[in-house]
């Protein structure tokens, strides 16, 4: 392959001055999550019009400069399943990508099967098949040999492409909109996350009281303090049940917290103060400021019916050519009976309701439930035999 490897600053900018007049901007990163609080970026590879390079972020100073160009908009950026991709962008940046063209996401509002990997969508797609063979790489180690680095920009080649037939077919599904609505609530649900205090997925602490509840959130930040500083992941820093049982027990004493089993470990002996902190912090503050419980969901519903409109999605998402995961989960069909059967004061749309979703799979469970779609065999020899139909067309 014919590409740059850029390693300084200065390339990195002047790379990025020449690219930015490209519509059209693939790009992919390797990166390194199991041992650090954050994934660590390893390299990145870019492919614009003619221009194919791979930069090394450990090389170059600051990869902003590319960062900025993604942000502004003015082009399309292409890449595949691009969930870390968004979060260095804003981890870089503060903004969203501009102009996101996800060919996974995308794919599935085709009809294919989402999520699908890149080599199986590039094989169906371009009709390339792509090597296997660095799948296990250090992407950390330096420096990369030819073939890993060769491997990493096949990442890269087939987007533009890639995103030029899976838009034509968009077009003709005149489904645009959905993806680019699509496209901005997966930024969105990564660019929360990374600005929530994300305590409330402590496994484990849904059923504890709003007191117990404050002190799990105490020891979550405590937790996310240790493991940030020391770029750990947090689960090693203490485990979800560890916190759970501590909320639990609601005790701010040294010596009793260090009695708990599997806080005994050594890697705890420096920290029993700042956890008794936490915990004290959680037993100080005000009832006003507790954390409410969580509301469960209601249960008027049968599980019949459940079980039946879960099937329902992937019924009616093959009749629109999209792919079921795409479209909602047996908890979004829970959400929807919910707020349908059993509507709350003050409770937000389900997810089914809302903007494409609502248009197709909302309309048509608002009518199953009316009792006016009805359900029928249409082709045996189908994988997806079933398919809804209007009971006043029915013969």
């Amino acid at each position: 392959m014919n590409y740059e490897s850029i390693e300084t600053q200065t390339h990195l900018v002047e790379f990025c001055e020449r690219i930015a007049k490209e519509s059209v901007i693939g790009f992919d990163t390797e990166f390194v999550s199991e041992d650090c609080y954050r994934p660590e970026l390893c390299l990145i590879q870019i492919a614009a019009g003619k221009h194919l390079a791979v930069v090394d972020p450990y090389a170059v100073d600051d990869t902003q400069p590319f960062w900025d160009l993604l942000c502004t908009p003015g082009r399309t950026v292409v890449a595949h399943a691009a969930r870390e991709e968004i979060r260095f962008a804003y981890r870089f940046t503060g903004r969203p990508i501009a102009g996101l063209f996800d060919t996974q996401l995308a794919a599935g509002f085709t009809g294919i099967e989402y999520p699908a990997s890149l080599g199986t969508l590039v094989k169906s797609i371009v009709g390339v098949t792509l090597p296997k063979g660095e799948t296990r790489t250090n992407w950390r180690h330096r420096p990369l040999t030819e073939d890993q680095l060769t491997y990493a920009l096949h990442d890269v080649t087939n987007l533009a492409e890639m995103h030029q037939k899976i838009l034509a077919d968009i077009e003709k599904l005149d489904r645009v909109a959905w993806v680019d609505e699509e496209t901005e609530r997966l930024q969105n649900k990564v660019i929360d996350a990374e600005e929530s205090e994300n305590w409330q997925r402590v496994s484990g602490s849904s059923g504890l009281k709003p007191r117990q509840l404050e002190i799990v959130r105490q020891l979550w930040r405590w937790r996310e303090e240790i493991a940030r500083s020391n770029d750990r992941l947090p689960r090693r820093v203490m485990r979800d049940d560890l916190i759970v049982e501590l909320a639990k027990r609601g005790s701010s004493d040294p010596r009793k917290i260090r009695h708990i089993r599997g806080l005994e470990r050594r890697n705890f002996q420096d920290q029993y103060d700042a956890i008794a902190d936490a915990i004290a912090e959680g037993l100080r503050t005000p009832d006003d400021d507790l954390p409410k419980r969580a509301r469960g969901r209601a249960r008027t519903a049968s599980p019949m019916l459940s079980q039946f409109l879960s099937t329902a999605i992937a019924c009616i998402s093959r009749q629109h050519k999209l792919s079921p995961a795409i479209v909602g989960n047996s908890d979004d069909v829970k959400d929807l009976l919910a707020y349908e059967l059993a509507p709350r004061r003050g409770t937000e749309k389900p997810a089914l309701l809302l903007g494409w979703r609502g248009d197709i799979v909302g309309a048509s469970f608002k009518k199953i439930l009316n009792g006016k779609l009805a359900i029928r065999v249409a082709d045996v020899t189908e994988n997806q035999p079933l398919e809804f139909f209007d009971c006043d067309t029915a013969l």
